[in-house]
């Protein structure tokens, strides 16, 4: 999870939502990314999106089952989706999303069965940085 802050600190100075995200196979990062939805222009470029996309290539595979994805922020509706469609086998993050995260739509029902949930995972860390980037947004 601390890599994945490290993502989402890089999201912040870009003046993105700071969420930050890495895909783990087999002890090793295969993919790392963050929230570029403003640089891209493109509503879609969340950072689960876009690791799983570089994970799917990394393998070779659009199927993801021996794979953890840790995310800084609990994944949106979108995100939960195309991590059941990667068949992702286990799901870890850090902050809760208590306006547009998965849980409050469907919880795991929304990810394919198989997947393993943990939640909380440094999460006072992610939820400082958030808190943080909103808070300079209000000024």
């Amino acid at each position: 999870m601390q890599q994945a802050l490290t993502e989402a600190q890089l999201a912040y100075d870009s003046g993105e939502v700071p969420v930050g995200a890495v895909i783990v196979s087999e002890g090793r990062i295969i993919a790392r990314a963050h929230n570029q939805t403003e640089q891209l222009t493109d509503v879609t470029a969340h950072a689960e999106i876009l690791a799983v996309t570089a994970a799917s290539h990394y393998l070779g595979s659009k199927y993801l089952p021996t794979c953890t994805l840790y995310v800084t922020l609990e994944p949106c509706v979108m995100c939960a989706g195309a991590l059941a469609w990667a068949q992702l086998g286990r799901l870890v993050y850090g902050a809760s999303d208590e306006k547009r995260g998965f849980m409050l739509f469907g919880g795991k029902r929304l990810l394919h069965p198989k997947t393993k949930v943990e939640l909380g995972v440094l999460e006072e860390e992610c939820t400082r940085l958030l808190k943080a980037f909103f808070r300079s947004k209000r000024l």
